[in-house]
């Protein structure tokens, strides 16, 4: 599908259901190929068969894309855009497949995409600083003690 017609339906898209903002879309259908081409190098043997994501799959696909994408902010971009959890990638996926943009099998549904992970645990987690354990049994006691 040529940029331009995926950016028309993405504007059809967004008249309907104006809860993400179309770089959402753009993010989605980027992150999608470059989950396909990681499960290739993977698993050599998925190359030769479809290029059928789960649900799972691709949500675990965009969450590596966007910490590569947008690092520290990856949270701050994806909630700029009105993503805020995994289900509203649902929800952008399935707006897509309506337009027949991506398809599914019979097996795909909404529900594959809720609560796959957490988006703190996801995107603000893997860039705080790691707590070290303090000797003592508080804070006070060891400045008390200095």
């Amino acid at each position: 599908m040529s940029d331009l017609v995926f950016s028309e339906i993405v504007d059809l898209i967004c008249k309907e259901d104006s809860r993400f903002d179309r770089k959402a879309y753009d993010f989605v259908r980027q992150g999608l190929d470059h989950t396909v081409k990681g499960i290739k190098k993977k698993d050599a043997s998925r190359a030769t068969r479809s290029q059928h994501v789960a649900g799972a799959e691709l949500l675990h696909g965009l969450r590596t894309y966007a910490l590569e994408q947008f690092g520290p902010l990856a949270k701050t971009v994806l909630n700029e855009w009105g993503v805020a959890r995994c289900a509203d990638f649902g929800d952008i996926v399935f707006n897509l497949i309506e337009y027949n943009v991506f398809s599914k099998t019979e097996n795909d549904r909404r529900e594959d995409f809720v609560e796959v992970f957490d988006f703190n645990e996801a995107f603000v987690k893997p860039f705080q600083p790691a707590r070290t354990r303090r000797f003592g049994s508080s804070t006070t006691e060891a400045v008390g003690s200095a």
